[in-house]
């Protein structure tokens, strides 16, 4: 299967631009280590959460669930990707060592108290014999925010299929998700399922905002989910993705100029011509930010086979998972 893309634009001929070689931050801050969860129901749609707008990082964004990695509680970042998608969302990726997935009321009640930090997320599992389905993540590349924000991530983003993970709410038979709730404005306002192609293009009307990693990974999943209902087919290609070069990527943007009078600028990815990559490769987001910073359009360039043709050399390692 082919993944290749590759969009022409005028626009990458800047009226005004300035060079990026002005001096940066002498002392950035460290990137912090965090997890995010891509999830895919049977329909091929996307879990897709919109963070409160008075959120202490990306207010009002659309974003998958995912959040801070909690050493007091997380054993590894997919532990962190599950937890906070359970805390935002109220979907658990577990599955129960005997019995049955607590009923929705109890899950309700321990969402709240795992986020408030009542009680710890193992400590949720451990009393209702669950156990965390960290076996259904697929690794699905790891961004790292430029330096200059006050606030830097270094986030490793999964995949997990549904029914294919076990998930709060399933009944035998239907298959019906729990389904996505928000948490009460504390964090998030929005939650829902919606396929990629949909979630671009809401974007590109500017019906939500969204960052550079998101449309990255929901770019790549629409060129592999076009069914109506995911297909054998369709996961593997993702599993393969997932264990590859592709899989493994850790992406560090950088702009290849700063923003133009439009607020147009370039952001040049691990692979690119301009970043280690063969001579005519592009890997790239041709990006257009408010004044607030706020990402409002992005057009994404990549010419070459993500299955076959990754050069691994210019990519660093990801964290552990």
């Amino acid at each position: 299967m082919s993944m290749s893309t590759h969009s022409t634009s005028t626009s990458t001929q800047p009226k005004q631009a300035k060079s990026s070689s002005a001096a940066a931050p002498s002392a950035p801050v460290t990137p912090r280590p965090s997890a995010s969860l891509v999830i895919i129901n049977e329909r091929n749609e996307v879990l897709l959460v919109q963070r409160n707008q008075k959120a202490s990082a990306f207010g009002g964004v659309t974003v998958f669930p995912g959040g801070n990695y909690d050493k007091k509680q997380d054993s590894s970042l997919r532990i962190t990707a599950i937890r906070e998608t359970f805390e935002e969302s109220g979907l658990l990726i577990a599955s129960p060592l005997s019995g049955r997935i607590p009923p929705d009321s109890v899950l309700d009640e321990a969402r709240f108290a795992v986020h408030g930090q009542k009680k710890t997320f193992q400590d949720f599992l451990n009393e209702y014999r669950l156990k965390a389905d960290v076996d259904a993540l697929l690794p699905f590349t790891a961004w790292i925010t430029p330096a200059g924000p006050p606030k830097r991530f270094h986030t490793q983003f999964f995949v997990t299929f549904l029914p294919g993970a076990s998930a709060s709410g399933f009944t035998a038979g239907s298959k019906q998700e729990r389904i996505p709730k928000h948490d009460g404005g504390q964090e998030v306002i929005r939650a829902r399922f919606i396929r990629p192609l949909d979630a671009i293009a809401e974007f590109n009307e500017r019906k939500i905002t969204m960052m550079p990693p998101q449309f990255y990974i929901l770019h790549t999943l629409a060129s592999i989910l076009q069914s109506p209902k995911n297909t054998l087919q369709e996961r593997l290609a993702a599993q393969t993705l997932s264990s590859g070069h592709f899989g493994q990527m850790t992406i560090n943007p950088r702009r290849l100029y700063e923003p133009n009078e439009d607020g147009e600028t370039v952001l040049t990815y691990e692979g690119d011509e301009t970043r280690g990559g063969s001579a005519g490769r592009l890997h790239r987001a041709i990006v257009k930010m408010d004044k607030g910073g706020i990402t409002k359009a992005i057009e994404f360039q990549r010419n070459f086979d993500i299955y076959t043709e990754i050069e691994p050399h210019v990519f660093k390692a990801s964290p552990k998972l």
